[in-house]
């Protein structure tokens, strides 16, 4: 969608998710409920011009959010054992909560640790996880992936996921000095769970490093 505001008409199905193409994480991204909250999100958007003027308007899923990290295909060490993946893998799904206005908050504002949570083991063995899982696959096998991506997902009322965003350059902090003990990416919370460091996880990316 463009900022010409006057010339735009759809047939909308409402609550709508509105994202920026520009924005980073969530930044700038607003629910809106109805025409009137769209005119407006749209106005704010493309007047303030920081996040350029072409925005995406996606379904709202009022379902639980979680993210999954997926890595490429190769060799990796967990837990002190050499184990080859062919095709890209998953690591455990962290889920998100406490969202502002249906929406999880920028990490820039709070991190990620204070409202996002690997799931329990016997979530992670649910028939909705594995079915997800499957899509993220895919996804990584159609991009060819040659490093980490990470993937967003959303279930709708009935518990089933959707993929929302692909993002392919995530967010690898943590906690690698004193001033940045709270700084564990989602991909590192999900790394922890197979019994990953931070260091850990670095090793293992460089390992899959690739020659052209």
């Amino acid at each position: 969608m463009s900022k010409d505001l006057n010339e735009y008409k759809l047939s909308l199905s409402f609550p709508l998710v509105v994202k920026p193409i520009r924005g980073r994480g969530s930044q700038g991204v607003t629910l809106v409920k109805n025409q009137k909250e769209l005119d407006n999100s749209l106005k704010n958007i493309f007047s303030d011009k920081e996040y350029g003027d072409i925005v995406l308007l996606e379904q709202y899923l009022n379902g639980q959010e979680i993210t999954v990290t997926l890595m490429p295909s190769g060799t990796y060490v967990i837990k002190q054992n050499e184990i080859k993946h062919d095709t890209p893998w998953c690591l455990p799904a962290v889920k998100r909560f406490n969202h502002k206005d249906g929406i999880a908050p920028y990490n820039g504002n709070i991190a990620v640790i204070n409202n996002s949570l690997v799931l329990s083991d016997d979530e992670l063995k649910s028939k909705e996880i594995l079915e997800v899982y499957s899509h993220c696959q895919k996804a990584g096998e159609l991009l060819q992936i040659n490093a980490p991506i990470r993937i967003d997902c959303r279930a709708d009322e009935n518990g089933k996921y959707y993929l929302f965003d692909l993002n392919m350059k995530p967010n690898m902090t943590g906690p690698s000095r004193p001033q940045r003990q709270n700084q564990d990416s989602l991909t590192l919370l999900s790394a922890r769970k197979i019994g990953w460091s931070y260091f850990d996880l670095l090793k293992n990316m460089i390992r899959q490093s690739w020659t052209i």
